[in-house]
């Protein structure tokens, strides 16, 4: 089943009364359970297609399609409520509230999309459950101030997951952790993919890219080029980075 699909997709800022045409007819699908990497040179427009896909920054044309609802012809508080409801989202910079604790800011959304206070005693099980998942039980009370970059990295992973969402986004996810911390963080994002969570990742890391079954390749507002690397496996790791960056090299990468 087809998750997310585009066709024609165009954004076009205007600055200075200059257009800026940072998306350029993008034509792409994504189906159930995939696992797909965006990659590309700085400034080509991997950032912007995730927002717009996502329905966080408006398309200028095209059509984006999300389970067969039509993103482009919804309101402002419909794809809100579809984002809150149907999506997650892990960034590079971890956007959480200083004054709640680790579990607080993982349980709001769901708080938020809670139609009833009953739903509550679900919503705090499966946070429990998730923050087990994670391995960051332990810092459930802690400030986010209290935790290492990893772990808090889990924790924007642990409340994208909060709602069951239909696909997670993610830009550059690993992009402020060290090395260990960002294998962690793939582990566990690969471990969630497995168990059929759909996933876009947006990165410029090699190593992360390899984790995904599909790479797309975009390269002045459009996509260029895309690369099939199949699921992901512990042991093929370093054949599969070698693949990948073998062909980004073809493409001037």
């Amino acid at each position: 089943m087809t998750v997310l699909k585009a066709e024609d997709l165009c954004k076009t800022y205007v600055v200075n009364k200059r257009q800026n045409n940072v998306l350029r007819n993008v034509q792409m699908e994504i189906d159930e359970g995939d696992m797909v990497a965006i990659m590309g040179p700085s400034g080509s427009g991997k950032t912007t297609l995730l927002y717009t896909l996502s329905g966080m920054d408006d398309a200028t044309a095209g059509k984006i399609e999300f389970f067969g609802s039509e993103l482009t012809a919804l309101s402002g508080s419909e794809i809100s409520d579809m984002r809150l409801k149907k999506m997650g989202f892990v960034f590079q910079q971890m956007y959480m509230l200083k004054n709640l604790s680790i579990y607080d800011n993982i349980v709001l959304p769901a708080y938020q999309a809670a139609k009833s206070k009953s739903e509550r005693k679900q919503i705090n099980e499966r946070a429990k459950m998730l923050m087990a998942k994670l391995g960051i039980s332990e810092v459930a009370d802690n400030d986010i101030s209290e935790v290492s970059g990893g772990q808090l990295q889990r924790a924007c992973i642990a409340r994208s997951m909060i709602n069951n969402p239909q696909i997670i986004f993610a830009d550059e996810p690993t992009g402020a952790l060290n090395k260990q911390n960002s294998e962690e963080v793939m582990s566990e994002l690969v471990k969630l993919n497995r168990e059929g969570t759909t996933m876009m990742i947006v990165t410029h890391d090699v190593k992360v890219a390899s984790c995904c079954e599909q790479v797309l390749y975009i390269e002045d507002g459009n996509i260029r080029d895309e690369y099939r690397l199949g699921k992901f496996t512990e042991e093929g790791r370093r054949n599969r980075e070698k693949e990948l960056n073998d062909w980004l090299m073809k493409l001037g990468w």
